[in-house]
């Protein structure tokens, strides 16, 4: 599309990336990887390294932004997309600390159809199951990789493993990536249009458009 910030491209009056906030509102902490301006006071937004490196390396950034959430103090703004437990309990000076994040939703920021109960039904699904993660397949059976819900350790694993082989994670894939986790693969049954939609063209935005009003 031009080069242009896609997240920060308007449907049904919201930016994208607000309405994929949105839908992991009660997530603590929220991530955004990547450059964003006006966002919500709680969220916490980083850069990959080196910037431009792709998703696998901008998917690492948020993971190292989170560890550094979860092993101290609350702190305000995170980044995107983890649908994990809330603050939980307090240290000797009285100041709140968070409890361990067991899952973390990993979400394309051009996604603007999603929303909580989709983000709710993934983390379901990975409840139900033994697997590395959960994610949403579309009708061809296509696992959407960036509509889905994993366990903060065995991303961190594969994420080492898949440096250690490629000499870093910059231009690596996502499908790379996928290949040393294993997934739950998660049927759309709710109403409405599929949550993980997202907008590569002016025509896909179009489409969003109508499917909000």
């Amino acid at each position: 599309m031009g080069g242009v910030d896609k997240p920060a491209l308007p449907v049904g009056g919201s930016r994208m990336r607000d309405r994929v906030l949105a839908a992991v509102a009660a997530a603590r902490p929220r991530i955004v990887v990547g450059p964003a301006d006006d966002l919500p006071p709680d969220v916490l937004d980083v850069r990959e390294q080196p910037a431009g490196g792709g998703p696998v390396a901008a998917l690492a950034a948020g993971l190292a932004l989170l560890d550094g959430t979860d092993a101290g103090h609350a702190s305000p703004g995170p980044d995107t997309a983890h649908d994990g437990p809330g603050p939980d309990g307090a240290d000797g000076d009285g100041e709140t600390r968070r409890a361990p994040v067991d899952c973390v939703a990993v979400l394309a920021g051009d996604l603007p159809l999603l929303t909580a109960a989709a983000v709710h039904g993934l983390r379901a699904a990975l409840d139900r199951s033994t697997a590395d993660g959960a994610v949403y397949v579309d009708d061809a059976g296509h696992p959407q990789w960036l509509c889905g819900v994993w366990r903060p350790a065995a991303l961190r694993r594969a994420l080492d493993r898949l440096a250690a082989r490629h000499g870093g994670l910059t231009g690596t894939s996502v499908r790379a990536l996928m290949a040393e986790l294993t997934v739950a693969e998660v049927s759309w049954l709710g109403l409405g249009p599929p949550p993980w939609f997202d907008c590569d063209t002016d025509e896909d935005l179009r489409r969003a458009e109508e499917w909000t009003r």
